[in-house]
Order: structure tokens, then sequence, then C-alpha cells
């Protein structure tokens, strides 16, 4: 199978790389300055085993491909605010022996949240969720870090919505000869939902820094999450719980330091490192503040996250420039408001 990274940022850039580190066929999709960096100097890629430049086809739609091929594996790495864009762009391109991407390919959905995979079945008949669970970084064109020890990460896949297959097994396979652990599951979305708890402080850390070893910062993201909770609880979706995660991770994906190359902050921090202009929050946080609304729950903190969280995307504000004593209070003051209401 040769493999379609559509986003070969942190995420995509990570496994396009290991796969290719392990011999498999890849192409990498991406645009701009990061397009122009690995057409010039290849996939630079840190790992706690070495440095490697992997130099890959680099594509910025199927077009420069000609015809895809039936053995063509789609993954797709952008941020769930990208994926309408990238199913408009993929799903029509031409398979030879006739037919389409969205008729014929699989496409795995390598993303944060669940939207994304929602947005895909609409398009492609052949959709996987993958549970994402890899520690990598995107600051800087054609250089992507992956810190996981002993395994670059773990990803869970299964179809979308439910069910497994040959297909998902076979991709499995490949992964698993490229540094990740990739269990093949019948219910990935409940790995994905309970992905998206851990996700929904990424917006505290990106507006307000790590600030690791306060009491504000622990106290606020155990607040956030016990939202996020008590929403899928109230619309009973299953989630994984947090021992369940831990059993089964162990210390398979510990970070570990990578020199040159430090994690300085998870994904939407990153975001607005690069200042894009744009972020995940609307699909982490605001997924929350969705099914609160549609189950009657009030999300006042989640709802301030994604507010914040696009107000510094859309300003082009530094990550973790607001104190943690200040968003602490903005948080304060929503979860009051909403109880006088």
């Amino acid at each position: 199978m040769r493999y379609i990274i559509i986003g070969a940022g942190a995420v995509g850039g990570a496994i396009g790389g290991r796969l290719a580190g392990s011999g498999h066929e890849v192409v990498l999709v991406a645009r701009g300055a990061h397009l122009a960096a690995l057409r010039e100097g290849g996939l630079r890629l840190t790992v706690p085993d070495g440095r490697y430049t992997h130099r890959l086809p680099a594509v910025e739609g199927p077009g420069e491909l000609g015809e895809l091929r039936p053995d063509d594996v789609l993954v797709l790495a952008v941020k769930v605010q990208d994926t309408v864009a990238a199913l408009q762009t993929w799903g029509p391109a031409p398979v030879a022996g006739g037919g389409t991407a969205a008729e014929r390919l699989p496409l795995l959905c390598a993303q944060n949240g669940v939207e994304g995979q929602r947005l895909a079945l609409r398009v492609f008949r052949n959709v996987y969720g993958v549970c994402v669970w890899l520690p990598s970084t995107y600051l800087e064109p054609g250089s992507v870090s992956a810190g996981g020890a002993p395994l670059t990460g773990m990803l869970h896949l299964g179809r979308h919505p439910h069910g497994t297959d040959e297909t998902a097994r076979l991709i499995a396979a490949d992964l698993e000869k490229s540094h990740f652990e990739a269990p093949v599951v019948p219910d990935v979305a409940r790995w994905q939902y309970a992905k998206l708890l851990t996700n929904l402080n990424n917006t505290v850390m990106a507006v307000s820094g790590p600030a690791e070893g306060t009491e504000a910062a622990a106290t606020l993201r155990a607040r956030v999450r016990a939202e996020g909770e008590a929403v899928l609880d109230a619309a009973r979706i299953p989630y994984a719980s947090v021992q369940e995660q831990q059993a089964l991770r162990g210390h398979k994906v510990d970070l570990v330091p990578l020199e040159g190359a430090p994690r300085t902050g998870g994904s939407t921090w990153q975001s607005l490192a690069r200042a894009t202009g744009t972020i995940e929050a609307d699909y982490l946080n605001g997924e929350i503040g969705l099914l609160g609304r549609l189950h009657g729950v009030p999300t006042p903190l989640n709802d301030l996250l994604q507010q914040l969280a696009n107000t510094f995307a859309r300003e082009r504000r530094a990550p973790g420039s607001m104190p943690i004593e200040e968003l602490a209070r903005l948080a304060d003051d929503a979860v009051a408001f909403v109880q006088e209401s």
C-alpha cells in the first residue's frame, strides 16, 4: 500500500516519516513554505533514536500524482477546521481502473476531536477513525519532531462509525512495523471521546502556557475536564476511563528530551506559535459546547476557552500570553454568570 499523508505537519509528518523509515511508500501533502521545504530538503524527522531526512514525493494536491492507485491509503491529518477543503480536493480524485477516491479508497482520520470523520463520511464510503496519541511538534517548515519512546505513538483505529475489517488490520500491521502500537478496535469512537476530554485543556496551555505545578492551572484543568465528562454522560456517549487508558499505554509512549527540538506545547499551542490565524478549539471545547446545548448541560468553561482560543488565533496573539491567574478569574466569572442567569 502507498500512504498519502494529507497534512504532513506534526502528526502527519511523524506518521509519514516513520512509515517511510520502515520501507513503506509515502507521499506527503502540504502547502506554502512547508511544501517548499519538503521538496527542497526532504522531511527532517527528529525522534529519540536519531535524526532522519526522508526525501519523499511532496505535492499540494492529487493533480500532481495523476490517477491515484487502487492500493492507496489516504491519511487525513489536517486540523479539523481544514477538513472540508481537503475532502473537496481529494474526494473527486480519479483512481486507476475507474471511480474516485471517495468511492474506492480508505480514508483514515488521524485528527483530534470527532467531527473530522463525521464530515468525511458525507463524502467517502470507507472512513476509519484514529485515536491519535502521538506527542509531536511542527513549528519550522520541513521539520517535525516526535519525542515518544520506546514507541512514537499509539494509534487506535477502526471503521467509522463502528466495526473493523481486513483493511484496518493491514494498515495496523504496517504501523506496528513503524514504531507505533495500533490496536484495531470496533469502538474507536470510545477512545476518541476519551482523548477529546484530554484535549479540552489544549486551550488552557495555548492561552496561558504549561503553568506546570501551579494550583490554579491544576484546578482549572480538573474543572474543564469534569464539565466535559458531565456533558458526555448526559449525552450517553461512552468513553474509555483514565484508568483503562493508563493501563494500556503504560510507559510505551513516554516523552523524552530531544536535543534541538524541545516540545513546548500541544497542537493548539503550535497553531498560535505559527500564527496560522485558525485554531481547532471549535471542534474540541466547541464539541462539548454543542453537546451541552443539545442535552441541556451548561458549559461555561469550555465556551470561554473556545472563545479565547478563537480570539487569540484571529488576533495572532502569542501563545501563553494570558497569566493563568487571569484565565482562572475569567473562568470563575463565566461560571457565576451562568449560575445567576
